[in-house]
């Protein structure tokens, strides 16, 4: 027999089977529209929130010295004269023996000796307290000193993070350099770097209306905001049909400042003993005294410049006096070799260490600036001695340098190229180009390039 009788007698347990199978799924699916209500109206209200909360402004909190600073009040002041680190401290609520603890915690990194009238500083105290929890101390653009005065009482030194940018400036003398830097949005600083790079060749006590500049310098910055002056890469001056080229070059052993030709800028003597000053009297055989009043020859020359600032040996030599005489003040006399000596006269007090037979390098300070012997005001009288003979240094012409060593032009001549194209400056030269290349044959002396000779007038 077929099997088809024995589905039909099971029928009725079929449609029962069915029809429990459709409630079911109606069930399921009236459950799954109720859920998607549910998320829909939940979606709804979350959206609904979001709308609320963005009707409220956003507040990103403020950061200094590495702190929220919204939450503490803030108290910025300067330290006056004759103010102390303890007494701060004091004032702000903390007790004489954490202030001593927090002096010792400190010995290692900082003195409270170094604490200095005008220097800024900072207390942050939390909102709801009466007492500061950091005392926050910053001596210079470059670092800061954080002091917690909690619990812990130490102190961390910061250091700000230096972004350092190449940039070019220019300007023409109208008045003095100073001036033109002002005017040009320059700093004092960059000018004294000028100064630093052009000081052999250059007379910044005898500059021209109409005199011109480029630099190409290195400026650095601090989140942001100016800081200090870098290295200045290179210097160009103009003055009437003189042209004055410094390009910095290292290459290790041999570096500073070189003219176009590769021969050292430093040509053996610093233009003048002091930075920052002017010439009060000149060279002259004929000058009336103003303490003696009576004709006597001037036989040097006098830079003004405020009491303290200091006095440079204007070349490498050995101390030969350093002494005082009724006239002369305080004064320190150097020998350079066998043809020249310089003295330097009317100091407030000598440069720790100078003494007869010390070596002294240029640059070095020897002494500071006074009035002592017979002199009216603050000035040094640079006194220059040539073959034993006292004569006017800013009427010498001294012999060029020699230039840097041959197997090392190539490199300075790249650098010197690269610098020229930033100051957009294309000097005349005697030949059209520069041969670069050095020969090098096994065996035999390396052959230097032709170098011809720089169009540039000298000092």
């Amino acid at each position: 027999m077929k099997s088809t009788p024995s589905v039909l007698k099971t029928r009725p347990q079929f449609w029962a089977c069915a029809a429990t199978l459709a409630f079911s799924l109606i069930g399921v699916s009236a459950l799954g529209v109720g859920n998607y209500q549910a998320a829909a109206d939940r979606a709804a209200l979350n959206s609904s929130a979001v709308a609320e909360l963005d009707a409220f402004p956003v507040i990103e909190p403020t950061y200094r010295w590495g702190f929220a600073i919204d939450t503490f009040n803030v108290q910025e002041a300067t330290v006056k004269p004759n103010q102390f680190f303890g007494e701060i401290l004091s004032a702000a609520g903390m007790s004489y023996r954490d202030i001593e603890q927090l002096v010792n915690n400190a010995k290692p990194i900082f003195n409270v000796k170094q604490f200095r009238e005008g220097k800024s500083y900072t207390l942050l105290t939390p909102k709801g307290s009466d007492k500061a929890a950091y005392f926050i101390y910053e001596p210079s653009i470059y670092r800061y000193y954080v002091f917690e005065l909690g619990d812990a009482l130490s102190m961390t030194q910061v250091e700000h993070p230096i972004e350092t940018k190449e940039e070019y400036a220019e300007g023409v003398i109208e008045s003095s350099l100073w001036n033109t830097m002002v005017d040009n949005d320059m700093s004092y600083e960059l000018a004294a770097k000028m100064e630093d790079a052009l000081q052999w060749s250059v007379d910044f006590y005898h500059l021209n209306k109409g005199d011109q500049f480029r630099l190409v310098y290195d400026q650095q910055y601090i989140e942001g905001e100016k800081a200090g002056v870098g290295m200045v890469k290179a210097a160009y001056y103009k003055s009437g049909p003189s042209e004055y080229y410094a390009i910095y070059h290292d290459e290790g052993k041999h570096y500073g400042y070189y003219d176009l030709d590769g021969r050292p800028m430093n040509s053996g003597f610093l233009r003048a003993p002091v930075k920052y000053s002017r010439i009060s009297s000149r060279f002259n055989k004929n000058r009336f005294h103003p303490i003696l009043k009576r004709r006597k020859a001037h036989l040097g020359t006098d830079y003004a410049a405020p009491y303290g600032t200091p006095i440079l040996a204007v070349a490498n030599g050995v101390v030969t006096k350093a002494s005082r005489t009724r006239g002369n003040g305080n004064f320190v006399k150097i020998k350079h070799d066998a043809t020249y000596q310089t003295q330097y006269l009317h100091m407030q007090k000598f440069a720790p260490g100078i003494t007869p037979g010390v070596q002294v390098k240029q640059g070095q300070t020897i002494g500071y600036v006074g009035s002592t012997g017979l002199a009216t005001g603050p000035h040094v009288c640079f006194r220059f001695w040539q073959n034993g003979k006292q004569v006017n240094h800013l009427a010498l012409n001294f012999p060029p340098p020699e230039p840097l060593p041959t197997p090392q032009l190539p490199g300075f001549f790249r650098t010197r190229d690269a610098m020229l194209a930033r100051l957009d400056l294309q000097p005349t030269l005697s030949s059209p180009a520069i041969d670069t290349t050095v020969q090098v044959v096994p065996g035999q002396p390396v052959v230097a390039p032709a170098r011809p000779v720089i169009s540039q007038v000298a000092d």
